[in-house]
């Protein structure tokens, strides 16, 4: 009587020289290229898969670069500003005069130094209540 591995082998060995064909093959095709089938070899793996989503950023780009040419033109008509007149200037310090007596003066106040903290056991802590 045959076990069953020998009944499985003997059903498997007629697809063994296929099996080995499909491994040649894809031996064959894992080999690396030429090199200089590089440029196609990169459009297929990273272009033509995602073609619609290139497509879409070149669009973009194309958009972008639009939007910034035509924004180039006005920068540099903003950039041709006269300087400013005298009235201009004596009007910024008036107004820089006035937000000085609203808020005050821009000096840096003294912080008082922070109590070090000194860990004690939970028994020996007092608690501060604050009153507002």
């Amino acid at each position: 009587m045959k076990t069953p591995r020998e009944i499985l082998l003997a059903q498997h060995q007629a697809v063994a020289s296929k099996l080995d064909a499909i491994r040649r093959e894809v031996v064959e095709s894992t080999r690396r290229p030429p090199l200089f089938n590089w440029p196609i070899l990169l459009w297929h793996e990273l272009v033509w898969p995602c073609r619609h989503v290139w497509a879409g950023l070149a669009a973009i780009w194309v958009v972008i670069l639009a939007v910034d040419f035509s924004d180039h033109d006005t920068e540099l008509v903003a950039g041709k500003s006269p300087p400013p007149t005298r009235e201009m200037i004596l009007t910024f310090r008036q107004q820089e005069r006035l937000l000085t007596e609203l808020i005050g003066p821009n000096e840096p106040q003294a912080v008082a130094a922070p109590k070090p903290f000194l860990p004690r056991p939970s028994s020996e802590r007092q608690f501060e209540i604050l009153k507002a």
